[in-house]
């Protein structure tokens, strides 16, 4: 292909078509660049710029790692999918409030999430039109849902937003599997940027870890999803606490059409479980539990009133949330029923399909 160039014989890109390079857009786009008026992008972002550009943004905490970390190898495939050429990932934080988060009036900490989750959203689409306003390519994926459910029940996700903030520096993954951010504990929620660009400081891993060994979220599980010994039962998680999102609206659909009358459905889902569903469906979906996040104490801005009284701390944040009367959902015969009901006897259990395939069927917890 040939060059075309200006009066003074400098390059203004490939030679176009007669038909194109009459076109007024065209032209005015070669003028411009003539007059040296459009974007050049630098070959490598200032790491300063771009974390002020982030806080700014409405971000509590950010830092970058290059797409080559050793550790994001099981993304390099997903991020480049999502944006050819992507060389960094910019990992952002939010802070939630904590007390909205530790209600056992699960309406109170679902707004939370789901307000922060807009906030983090709004933030991720700001950088995201800075950097290409500033010449890059640049690609916010969705904080939480929306997300691919064409792919469900595999990875419904573009980017994993835990494993690109701990690889940034910005906290270490909990026994939870919440990430622990060292200031602001696990009460955060986290977005990613994907730019085509390297940048002049990557973050670094912290050189410890923020959980304190206190194993509250293993006694705030209400079915017994988190082992002291570090296993966790995603399965077990999603079928409860993603009751109302996924496969559990999909068990209830399914519900729904083998229910011979109103008075069989009825008989299979009661009115408060009716409601909960339409509530879902009419605004951003609940969340069930959520209860390992309320309860970890781990951060520095969290950590004192566990420090100054243990006990007070288990009685106001640990103790309602394991009174709490409330339906657990869990699938039959599985180790999330025996816990369930040996150790909350006073939770009404409910077996439930979880929307999932037969049990020998069941895909691999993402």
């Amino acid at each position: 292909m040939t060059t075309a160039r200006d009066a003074e014989g400098q390059s203004v890109g490939p030679r176009l078509p007669a038909k194109l390079a009459a076109h007024p857009s065209v032209q005015a786009l070669l003028a411009r660049r003539s007059a040296g008026e459009t974007v050049s992008p630098s070959a490598v972002i200032d790491a300063a710029w771009l974390r002020e550009l982030c806080l700014a943004a409405g971000a509590d905490d950010a830092a970058a790692v290059s797409l080559d970390h050793p550790d994001l190898a099981g993304e390099r495939e997903h991020a480049l999918a999502a944006l050819p050429g992507t060389r960094t990932l910019i990992a952002m934080v939010f802070r939630m409030n904590r007390d909205n988060c530790r209600s056992a009036a699960r309406s109170v900490a679902n707004q939370e999430f789901h307000q922060t989750d807009e906030q983090a959203n709004r933030a991720a689409r700001s950088v995201t039109r800075a950097l290409q306003d500033a010449g890059h390519r640049a690609l916010n994926p969705s904080v939480a849902f929306p997300q691919e459910m064409d792919r469900f029940p595999g990875r419904i996700w573009v980017v994993a937003h835990k494993t690109v903030a701990v690889a940034a520096g910005l906290g270490v993954m909990g026994l939870h599997r919440n990430v622990i951010h060292p200031k602001f504990g696990n009460f955060v929620l986290l977005a990613t940027v994907l730019v085509d660009a390297e940048v002049t400081e990557y973050g670094q891993a912290l050189d410890y870890n923020p959980c304190v060994d206190c194993k509250l979220c293993v006694a705030a599980c209400p079915i017994g999803a988190i082992s002291k010994d570090g296993q966790f039962d995603a399965l077990g998680c999603i079928t409860h606490n993603y009751r109302e999102f996924m496969s559990g609206f999909t068990d209830w659909a399914q519900t729904v059409a083998d229910s011979q009358d109103a008075a069989d459905y009825r008989s299979r889902v009661s009115d408060s479980e009716s409601a909960s569903m339409w509530q879902s469906l009419t605004s951003p979906p609940g969340y069930k539990s959520g209860y390992c996040l309320a309860v970890c104490p781990g951060g520095e801005d969290v950590l004192g009133p566990y420090l100054e009284d243990r006990k007070a701390f288990m009685n106001t944040v640990l103790r309602p949330l394991q009174d709490k009367k409330e339906t657990l959902y869990v699938l039959p015969g599985s180790d999330a029923q025996t816990y369930a009901q040996r150790r909350f006897p006073h939770k009404p259990v409910k077996e439930v399909t979880g929307g999932w395939q037969p049990p020998e069927q069941h895909p691999t917890p993402v």
